[in-house]
């Protein structure tokens, strides 16, 4: 992919800066969606991987503090195979706004598969 921005002048800066921006709301509502079923921070970043969207420990683990103080998540620790784990899964609001979110990005998708 950057060879084809590259060939037309775009700066690999701009280019990755905008990249980001992109994505970055992308993994939010990636994060929403797979934490339908409960999981804990390691699985969800495998089922994440899995689908495509790989994303750091360094980039996950505040999302998730993030969620949870906006009320969308709730979480919980158990010990499981000897180790205490923080297990997530999507709060009643969470699982509304999730709903909202998805109906938004079906929209915005539709309007640009028509302009590009």
């Amino acid at each position: 992919m950057w060879r084809q921005v590259r060939r037309g002048g775009v700066d690999k800066a701009v280019f990755e800066a905008m990249r980001l921006e992109l994505r970055r709301g992308s993994l939010v509502l990636a994060v929403l969606a797979c934490l339908r079923t409960e999981r804990y921070g390691y699985t969800l970043r495998q089922a994440l991987a899995a689908d495509g969207l790989e994303m750091e420990e360094s980039t996950l683990y505040p999302l998730l503090r993030r969620l949870e103080g906006q009320g969308l998540l709730t979480s919980e620790w158990r010990e499981e195979e000897k180790r205490k784990k923080r297990f997530y899964v999507l709060s009643p609001q969470g699982e509304t706004l999730l709903a909202a979110l998805t109906e938004e990005w079906r929209g915005i998708n539709a309007s640009l598969d028509r302009m590009l």
